[in-house]
């Protein structure tokens, strides 16, 4: 009789052919999907290349997504130049499920790019962890490798999902298979039902000021409990996203019928398994938060682990001078939907840049009201309601989250501070090295963008923001 295992545990003794494995053991596993980018897919692919051959195939052109999405709204020849990389070798290998920025000219001397004019006819997506699940990527049981680090995102799922550099890619790319050491877990349970004023910012933002931004180095981490299960899958997302921020292997939470909706509507395979927890498995680490004594929590510079809570940098009254409100862990729809909440019939007093997460969510942002449901004729979009309070809405993308060139939508150029729904506010992370990165959930940013200091959201929400079906069909 096999081992009492965690869902990491069992997904990668699945992986490898065998019935149970350990903490720290090494084993071959077989990789389900491998996703890279327009950052990495170059770097990737050169190595691929090199040691596989000129003329080498891949394992499977069916199982690696490719997603531009980080240096596209730039003028930047080299950025684009990158993305006509990643054109050729789909071409050359037939890679099924390319993403491609079309209205892009790869010229080096093409100048900035305008935009998609509808974000739903164009092949482009957007942020490839949002990307991957609306695309059908994601399936609970599964090893997803990327060339990002915050591929753990798709743990939401109840798979097995993490960065890799650029040769572990190029191996997989190659062979379908790759070496990994099974991490130990840490546990952490949440009780209680997730109050209006909180989202899972809050929550990721406690567990890294608890163990410290290295606290779960080649970890993984299980978010358990009904305060998760209280959560949107999209919110979960938030959640397994910045595992990598406290030093996690992984993310990963329970699947559940949320789940499963979401899996069954999008899924481009019509199989998966579903994993649980043994109830005597065992833990690295454990620790348990009530959300009834919760507070919502901001990650001040310069390190996701330098946690206050919103109402004591109110009371110190910091000041900022913009809002930045996107990127995988903040651009979702559910994140624009409490956002606008906050803003709506309101005036910023900062500038207040908002991104898309994708596409869709673009699209999203144009149709739903701030429910999450078909607008009414007479009833404002989210996304009008956003631009009402005097918000800069971008194209989607990863924009400013990770800085990129000077002329990035957002970017801090000059020592500034920012509150932002984005993932790191390391020295540099978002533009200039002596800018400082407030890290806060969607409501406090937005609360704070009324007010021009950080605000606890507590000020602005009395009731649920309701968000219906958004984000999952």
């Amino acid at each position: 009789m096999a081992r009492p295992m965690t869902m990491t545990e069992k997904i990668l003794a699945a992986h490898a052919g065998q019935s149970e494995v350990t903490p720290d053991e090494s084993v071959w596993c077989a990789v389900d999907t491998l996703m890279t980018h327009d950052v990495c897919g170059p770097g990737t692919i050169g190595i691929f290349k090199k040691e596989f051959g000129p003329d080498a195939k891949v394992w499977d052109n069916t199982r690696i997504p490719i997603i531009p999405d980080h240096y596209i709204f730039t003028a930047d020849g080299k950025c684009h130049r990158n993305v006509q990389t990643l054109r050729d070798f789909v071409k050359e290998q037939g890679i099924k499920y390319y993403y491609d920025p079309d209205f892009l000219d790869t010229d080096e001397a093409s100048g900035m790019p305008n935009p998609y004019r509808d974000p739903t006819k164009t092949n482009y997506k957007g942020v490839c962890h949002k990307a991957l699940p609306e695309e059908g990527h994601c399936r609970p049981g599964e090893i997803l490798l990327g060339t990002d680090s915050h591929t753990c995102t798709a743990g939401a799922f109840g798979q097995f999902a993490t960065g890799v550099g650029n040769t572990d890619a190029a191996f997989v790319m190659g062979t379908g298979k790759t070496w990994l050491k099974v991490p130990p877990t840490m546990r952490f349970n949440f009780h209680g039902q997730i109050p209006a004023y909180l989202t899972a910012k809050d929550l990721i933002l406690a567990v890294i000021g608890d163990i410290g931004f290295a606290g779960a180095t080649y970890k993984a981490m299980y978010f358990s409990g009904d305060g998760v299960s209280s959560l949107s899958l999209e919110d979960r997302m938030t959640l397994t996203n910045m595992a990598i921020e406290a030093g996690g292997k992984n993310g990963i939470c329970d699947v559940d019928e949320k789940t499963l909706a979401y899996v069954r509507a999008r899924s481009n395979r019509p199989d998966w398994t579903v994993y649980t927890e043994d109830e005597d498995a065992t833990y690295d680490y454990e620790n348990t938060w009530d959300l009834n004594n919760f507070e919502p929590l901001v990650a001040a510079p310069h390190s996701p682990d330098n946690t206050k809570t919103a109402h004591e940098l109110q009371k110190q009254g910091v000041k900022l001078d913009r809002a930045y409100i996107g990127s995988c862990t903040g651009g979702k729809i559910t994140d624009m939907i409490m956002a606008a909440n906050i803003l709506s019939g309101e005036n910023v007093k900062i500038p207040t840049f908002v991104v898309p997460g994708s596409t869709e969510v673009h699209a999203d942002m144009l149709q739903l009201n701030l429910k999450g449901n078909p607008k009414a004729e007479g009833e404002k979009s989210v996304y009008e309601t956003l631009e009402d309070a005097g918000c800069l809405i971008g194209a989607a993308s990863c924009a400013a989250c990770l800085g990129g060139p000077k002329d990035t939508f957002g970017r801090l150029n000059e020592p500034m501070n920012c509150i932002s729904t984005t993932n790191r506010n390391f020295p540099g992370r978002m533009g200039h090295k002596e800018a400082g990165v407030y890290l806060a959930s969607p409501l406090t940013a937005a609360a704070s963008a009324l007010t021009g200091i950080v605000t606890d959201p507590r000020d602005y929400v009395s009731e649920p923001i309701t968000t219906g079906q958004a984000g999952v069909l």
